[in-house]
């Protein structure tokens, strides 16, 4: 449904002429879930209970959904034995394994709040995310590729050395982390045999540990906690990076995720008969929201090919467990598309997915069609705040609607285009800032009620920061930034939080932080540096003063000495002046 909006209301700054069909767009065709995200499983438990709920395809294991439920439900007995209660923050800092999906289902079903840390964070970013969602408890894996999360965790926690520093609880006391009461170590690989996971130092719980004590609550008490939870209780917080400062917490309900997965979905045409590859991290709303809630809201299949992005086991994958869906962002894609190994696998079975992070050329969208097999691939947007799909192409559009747009926002979903100076809606074809409003609307901003205020407005729009045009059809074309953030292979960067950090170094002065384009990964990093008088430095001591304390896909690849930025009259620094002239240099470079 379109609803009009009369030409007075449009914007009077546009230099277009204001068309008298201008609107926001709205869809809602089909009925809203009224229920908690444990509601849903369970009716999709009952319904399906012998079907393949999840399958680690590395590790070999497989659950059915009856198994799953079991499985989360003595996690959840365990979480009660420990005290966590409803309203509490518990914290997953780990890979994409079978027991992410457990504790994503346990949370939900006693509504505790599920906070997602990245597995790439170093120890700067864990204090910080730790700290500021004021995380309870923490599930983690002991280690993933070079990063040791228990020796970050030991220097960031000395106490767990000792036990916890509290002779009299098994709680944790930190000095640091006052908040912070238990800290759960396990290992995906030791699967099959748990008891013989060993303890890293005192102050660490075990999963097995967790698992024993819920075998004393009653099964009864889980049942009445669940009973009592509402669809529009708060249940995950999402880490996303903000223009100023430090990630924020995006504080999202049952009702925004479990209806953004439901719907997309319903997009996808998903049911109980598809298996979905999912090669995304779950930590990502991609993941957790797209990818397992998606699948688990249908009686669909989660595979999980790697505990991270590999090719060769994404292609395997799909052919060993007949996957039909697969979700990525475009640099997966093209990694998959030309591994050498490609021609040797049967993809027959593919037929939809969702690609979303960074635009789709249309080479390699006719390439994920016809040599994937992938003839229903849809093309997402959205964000964090927004839990995440705000718009998503239909089965059935033009390869140009594919490659052009981002599509139409899903069912009870609104969004229109406003300028950005006045608020004013513009008119059809007119870019201006993108604005979403309705039930996928993130809750706030976690104890942050001034950055929340200033994400939406006093009608409930959140405004995205993103400038694009729609068309009659509603479907909207994003052209653009407001914001400074770098999207690298899908990931959001923000420049604030890297120049923050880089601020930290005793020979910078001052640092740009900015995108560059890069064939692969659509941007990357890069930075301008003024030192101290004096000083001197050089771009490989920049990289390893970065090295284990910031995310590697944050570290700046291209690094520029100068002697001064370019300013305006008022003294306010011309990024967009330092990028012109960066990609002229790297021109310079190339030739």
């Amino acid at each position: 449904m379109s609803i009009k909006i009369t030409p007075k209301e449009l914007s009077e700054s546009s230099n277009q002429q204001v068309s008298p069909s201008s609107y926001f767009h709205r869809g809602g065709d089909q009925q809203l879930l009224g229920q908690t995200i444990s509601q849903r499983f369970m009716e999709i438990v009952n319904r399906f209970p012998d079907h393949e709920a999840v399958v680690d395809v590395i590790l070999d294991r497989r659950l059915t959904y009856r198994e799953l439920l079991q499985k989360s439900d003595g996690l959840a007995l365990g979480l009660l034995a420990l005290g966590f209660q409803k309203g509490d923050r518990l914290g997953i800092w780990a890979t994409d394994n079978i027991e992410w999906i457990l504790l994503q289902m346990a949370t939900a079903r006693i509504g505790i709040l599920l906070v997602n840390i990245n597995p790439a964070y170093r120890t700067v970013e864990l204090e910080y995310a730790l700290r500021r969602s004021e995380v309870q408890g923490l599930f983690c894996i002991p280690s993933f590729r070079k990063s040791n999360y228990i020796n970050m965790l030991l220097e960031l926690i000395p106490e767990l050395n000792n036990g916890g520093a509290n002779p009299n609880s098994d709680k944790l006391q930190s000095e640091k982390f006052p908040h912070l009461r238990n800290i759960v170590v396990y290992d995906p690989q030791d699967w099959r045999t748990t008891e013989n996971t060993k303890r890293p130092a005192a102050g660490f719980t075990l999963w097995k540990e967790v698992i024993d004590k819920g075998e004393e609550q009653s099964f009864e008490q889980l049942e009445n906690i669940a009973k009592e939870l509402d669809m529009d209780d708060p249940i995950n917080i999402q880490y996303t990076s903000g223009t100023t400062g430090f990630p924020k917490a995006v504080t999202l309900t049952h009702h925004n995720i479990l209806n953004n997965a439901y719907f997309s979905a319903k997009a996808l045409e998903f049911s109980e008969r598809d298996r979905l590859c999912v090669p995304v991290p779950f930590y990502h709303c991609f993941g957790m929201v797209l990818a397992n809630l998606l699948c688990l809201a249908t009686g669909a299949c989660i595979v999980i090919p790697a505990e991270h992005f590999d090719a060769l086991k994404v292609l395997e994958a799909i052919e060993k467990e007949k996957c039909t869906g697969l979700h990525g962002v475009p640099t997966m894609f093209i990694a998959q598309l030309e591994h050498p190994k490609f021609q040797e696998f049967n993809l027959s079975t593919l037929r939809a997915g969702i690609m979303a992070g960074a635009p789709c050329p249309p080479p390699l969208m006719k390439k994920v069609m016809e040599d994937m097999h992938m003839k229903n691939i849809l093309i997402g947007y959205g964000q964090t705040e927004a839990s995440p799909i705000t718009h998503l192409t239909k089965i059935g559009d033009s390869m140009q609607r594919r490659t052009e747009t981002v599509g139409k926002n899903l069912d009870h979903q609104e969004v229109k285009i406003v300028d950005h100076d006045t608020g004013k809606i513009v008119a059809l074809g007119v870019t201006g800032e993108v604005c979403f409003r309705g039930y996928h609307i993130m809750k706030g901003y976690y104890n942050d009620p001034e950055a929340t205020a200033k994400a939406i407005d006093e009608h409930g729009w959140l405004h995205s920061g993103d400038l694009g045009s729609m068309d009659k059809e509603g479907y909207v074309k994003i052209t653009g930034r407001l914001k400074d953030m770098i999207i690298r292979g899908g990931e959001n960067i923000y420049p604030k939080e890297i120049e923050e950090f880089l601020f930290g170094h005793p020979k910078i002065a001052q640092a740009a932080v900015f995108g560059v384009p890069d064939d692969y990964y659509g941007e990357e990093v890069a930075v301008w540096i003024q030192l101290h008088a004096d000083e001197s430095a050089t771009e490989d001591e920049i990289t390893e003063y970065c090295k284990e304390k910031i995310a590697h896909y944050k570290i700046p690849k291209r690094i520029w000495f100068v002697d001064q930025f370019p300013m305006t009259v008022t003294g306010k620094l011309q990024k967009f002046r330092i990028r012109e002239m960066a990609i002229e240099q790297m021109k310079k470079e190339s030739k």
